[in-house]
């Protein structure tokens, strides 16, 4: 199949370089490219595991930990405003 494809500057590039590597012409460098891409294995990135790592707040006992502004007041003084 013939087609007109408009490539971005850095792809040509890239495509250019590989060009020069492999020493193919270009019409087979940039097929084998996207054979490649498109047909390739899907390449899964394992997000790290999230963990929480818990830490004492060391408040008075008492302070009702519903109310925001009793907590504030609790670590920062009653000047916290």
């Amino acid at each position: 199949m013939r087609t007109t494809l408009t490539i971005d500057d850095d792809v040509a590039t890239l495509l250019k370089k590989e060009n020069r590597r492999s020493g193919e012409p270009f019409k087979q460098t940039v097929n084998r490219c996207l054979r490649l891409a498109l047909t390739g294995p899907p390449q899964r990135v394992r997000p790290k595991p999230f963990k929480v790592t818990p830490i004492d707040l060391q408040l008075p006992e008492g302070i009702n930990l519903d109310k925001t502004s009793a907590i504030l007041e609790a670590l920062e003084g009653p000047l916290h405003r």
